[in-house]
């Protein structure tokens, strides 16, 4: 009970950071709308997508996972920050839980999500999206975005704790995040790429969530070179797995470093 104290202390400490540096929830808003608005009408006379609706349905999804996929970086960079400014020698000062640090910095950072989620989505709403499928199956996407998001953030934490610099976290984590959202089936078919880079798309976390997300917003997935496979028959079960497979691995790796860090 007292990890679990401690950690809702550091979460809402984190969340608090937002009313005394709103620029981070401004910027952290603004950013991901104007990449819809961007994509939505540079790009979306130029992609056929054969979806009722137009690119901006094809988008939408995208968009929402490329946005929670960032969760990464800015818990890198916030840890790292951290470590810079000499907080982790100020919390091993004080009696509380080793892991509530790490544990309560992903959590506020994957909240902030909440507020940058329901922002793009009135904005896709008003430039044209329209998810054909319940409420509740909507509902239940945001809530897949939110729990991939939290998984990224976990990486993120093991990067921030690695770097020994600012800048290289910030590198560090691009390299991860735009690879994998711009090798994917986020933002155009992938059965326009080279057959080699079909297969890495597909099997991708960043297409299986996306392709969860069309799902339950009621979209068509378009699959090319691995169409029939396990990933493009169930993306909602693909996606679990990559989550839990993520945090199994990351959540274990990010604590140990943060108790070196802390030793």
């Amino acid at each position: 009970m007292s990890a679990v104290t401690d950690t809702y202390i550091i979460t809402r400490r984190q969340l608090q950071l937002l009313t005394r540096v709103p620029e981070v929830l401004i910027f952290s808003t603004i950013q991901p709308i104007m990449f819809v608005l961007l994509f939505r009408y540079v790009f979306g006379g130029s992609i056929q997508t054969g979806q009722p609706g137009g690119y901006v349905q094809l988008l939408m999804p995208g968009i929402f996972v490329q946005t929670v996929a960032f969760t990464l970086a800015g818990t890198a960079s916030g840890l790292a920050e951290d470590m810079k400014k000499g907080l982790i020698d100020r919390f091993r000062s004080l009696p509380i839980s080793q892991s509530a640090l790490v544990v309560g910095r992903t959590l506020g950072d994957s909240l902030l999500n909440i507020v940058v989620l329901t922002a793009m989505g009135l904005t896709g709403l008003l430039v044209g999206w329209r998810p054909s499928s319940g409420i509740g199956h909507v509902l239940l996407g945001f809530l897949f975005l939110l729990g991939f998001g939290y998984a990224l953030s976990w990486i993120g934490a093991f990067v921030g704790l690695s770097a020994k610099d600012f800048r290289v976290v910030q590198n560090v984590s691009f390299l991860v995040t735009f690879p994998l959202t711009f090798l994917s089936n986020a933002f155009a078919p992938t059965t326009g790429m080279p057959r080699v880079l079909q297969y890495f798309a597909e099997w991708n976390p960043v297409s299986t969530m996306v392709a969860a997300c069309r799902e339950l917003f009621g979209l068509e997935n378009q699959f090319g070179a691995t169409a029939g496979s396990f990933p493009s028959e169930h993306p909602l079960v693909t996606s679990l797995f990559y989550m839990v497979l993520i945090m199994a691995i990351f959540v274990p790796l990010s604590l140990r470093k943060y108790r070196k860090a802390a030793g």
